[in-house]
């Protein structure tokens, strides 16, 4: 009696460590967040990853037993051995186990009770069970209650822990590496709440044609980003990215300042000269069924909005994703941007001709930190984004977009919600872009995008702008459209072979830019995602640009560019 007591409190660690390492791994395995991301662009990451998670990759055994049957993140206690439909009743140990688990209710199971593998495996399930009935006798004969357990059960488990005696100290040696491993985890990890994703792109670039190619260099560029994903409820996220780079544009060749050929990486680099800056601060949150976006700084409509170009978007300039902001995304969702608020509502899921559909609706303000006169929050630049978005299955999705801004003075249309920082805007025309003064625009917009195979997506948009200026001369109106074909794992898997075409945003017959040539500005674009890895990609490609500025007499410019992005 007195050795198997003893025996039973030797092997109590590894019951106690068995038994906390079915119940942890059963409830940290499906508690992964899903980003909060807008109408339906999905893009699950786990912000918190459990260090139950992380180690279970040392013991595949008993990681499949205690994931087996865990379809709703919920154990039920098993009453009879008989429910382990994997388990013969004609063996001894089954009637032995189940006596056992009659007597003492010593093992937890799973709804639905099927428990597959091969024999080993088998032995592994029954030795954690009888872990379990060891560490209940052992927590009865502690709790002065040894009567209840009678001689023959002590017995029982006496030859049962003699027969399963291997597998009990293959498990208590698995679950002691876990709990060092666990512990050195804990003792190392960034965060418990937060997790960086970081980018870091080089890209050699180059322009060819006419004057275009003779007043530029080939360049060697980069731009990194540091985003601190942190989650307080496994639902929500707080960005706080911190940006850097030393990228610049291409100085083409037209009488007008142009926004044509502007590359992902060329955006969004802080000061530039490779200065750090907080260029997006954003909290996503979901309240019932509503997803809230809230911006404190660097606020784009793209980080809410779904703008239906997959493959070539990439979360708002990425280095994953197109060469060019204009392919990345319609320019629409370039007009404003800053601090603000959005909501994104789904309704008439799975159900009638609605499907998946949500309205989305977001207001965001350039100068809401300026509380000077006709600054701040109402009465500064401002653009408020209402868009509806349709989707059928998984293979077709649809959007129209409606944009109203508001603009206090001389700039850009396409300005991302800057005022000062001529980096932020990404696409057009002098003529298409340029505010000569205060005043407003009416912005409408569609875009689709279909995937017909698994391997094959396709998407465009197109998008009109009705300014209205207080000055002279300042009404004008603007075009722009684009399609795009991608052809997804072309080669090898996590390769894309992108190709994409249409007019960046053009504007005729503006009377201050008289002479400077009525021409649609075409924009042509070929690239190949090269994926060398999980964290690596090459991107080669070229984008050729006919009529810069609008002007026909300018030489087409070609741009060529390897990029490579490092994720991590």
């Amino acid at each position: 009696m007195s050795n198997l007591l003893w025996k039973s409190l030797v092997v109590s660690p590894a019951v106690l460590g068995a038994t906390l390492l079915v119940s942890t791994t059963a409830i940290a395995a499906p508690n992964t967040t899903t980003e909060v991301s807008p109408a339906g662009q999905a893009s699950a990451t786990e912000v918190v990853q459990q260090p139950e998670i992380l180690a279970q990759t040392t013991i595949d055994q008993v990681n499949r037993y205690s994931n087996e049957g865990n379809q709703n993140n919920s154990q039920s206690q098993v009453t009879s051995v008989s429910q382990f439909s994997d388990v013969q009743p004609t063996d001894w140990a089954f009637q032995a186990l189940q006596s056992l688990v009659e007597r003492y209710g010593c093992i937890a199971g799973y709804p639905n009770a099927t428990y597959r593998g091969n024999r080993a495996l088998t032995r592994y399930e029954f030795a954690a069970g009888l872990n379990a009935c060891l560490d209940r006798v052992n927590e009865l004969i502690a709790t002065a209650t040894a009567d209840l357990v009678t001689k023959q059960d002590l017995a029982t488990l006496q030859r049962l822990q003699e027969e399963f005696s291997a597998e009990l100290a293959t498990l208590r040696g698995r679950v002691d590496s876990l709990e060092a491993r666990t512990a050195e985890l804990e003792a190392n990890q960034f965060s418990t709440t937060t997790k960086l994703v970081g980018e870091a792109i080089f890209a050699v670039s180059d322009v060819f044609g006419g004057t275009s190619g003779d007043n530029n260099n080939t360049v060697f560029q980069n731009r990194v980003r540091l985003d601190l994903q942190t989650s307080f409820t496994g639902r929500d996220v707080l960005h706080t990215r911190l940006a850097a780079g030393n990228a610049e544009a291409f100085l083409l060749d037209t009488p007008v300042v142009t926004n044509e050929g502007t590359q992902t990486f060329q955006v969004g680099n802080g000061d530039g000269g490779n200065s750090v800056k907080i260029d997006r601060l954003t909290y996503e949150v979901p309240i019932g069924p509503a997803n809230v976006y809230l911006a404190a700084s660097g606020g784009r409509h793209s980080h809410y909005a779904a703008v239906n170009n997959p493959y070539f978007f990439d979360q708002t300039d990425g280095g994953n994703g197109a060469l060019s902001s204009f392919a990345s995304e319609s320019p629409i969702y370039r007009i404003g941007g800053g601090a603000g608020i959005a909501l994104n509502i789904p309704f008439g899921q799975n159900s009638g001709i609605l499907g998946n559909s949500s309205i989305t609706a977001g207001y965001l303000a350039s100068e809401a930190n300026n509380p000077g006169l006709g600054q701040g929050l109402t009465n500064g630049d401002y653009a408020a984004l209402g868009q509806f978005n349709f989707s059928v299955g998984d293979r077709l999705a649809l959007a129209a977009t409606y944009v109203h801004a508001y603009n206090g003075g001389a700039g850009n249309l396409f300005n991302s919600g800057s005022t000062s920082n001529a980096d932020l805007v990404a696409v057009g025309t002098g003529q298409g872009n340029a505010l000569l003064g205060e005043g407003s625009s009416n912005s409408y917009g569609l875009s689709a995008a279909f995937r017909p195979s698994d391997k094959l997506s396709i998407s465009g948009f197109v998008s009109y702008h009705d300014v209205t200026g207080f000055g002279a001369d300042d009404d004008y109106e603007a075009w722009s459209y684009g399609a795009g074909v991608a052809l997804v794992d072309f080669g090898k898997q996590g390769n894309v072979l992108g190709i994409f075409a249409g007019a960046e945003p053009y504007s005729r017959n503006r009377a201050v830019f008289a002479g400077s040539g009525n021409d649609v500005p075409y924009h042509f674009e070929g690239f190949y995602k090269y994926r060398v890895s999980d964290n690596i990609s090459v991107t080669p490609g070229v984008i050729w640009l006919t009529s810069p500025g609008q002007n026909s007499d300018n030489d087409d410019a070609i741009i060529g560019t390897l990029r490579t992005t490092f994720t991590f």
